[in-house]
């Protein structure tokens, strides 16, 4: 897959699901409202792993800086 995410994008959702899981760990959020979001947090720290995300390509949104040539 080509990359379509930045390392700001990336590290935003790397501390997103991080609190996500805190939360969840500590009974901040539960029920099914935990499991959904403790669901977008895991969606969050594959895609910020990874590089792309399946949303920004089918909407045609790519945050990565474009490398120019010397």
């Amino acid at each position: 897959m080509k990359q379509n995410m930045g390392n700001t994008d990336r590290i935003i959702r790397v501390l997103a699901a991080i609190v996500i899981a805190v939360l969840y760990f500590t009974n901040s959020i539960t029920g099914t409202l935990g499991y959904v979001l403790l669901g977008i947090a895991g969606i969050f720290l594959l895609t910020s792993l990874v590089g792309s995300c399946p949303l920004y390509s089918l909407f045609g949104i790519n945050t990565c800086q474009v490398k120019k040539k010397a």
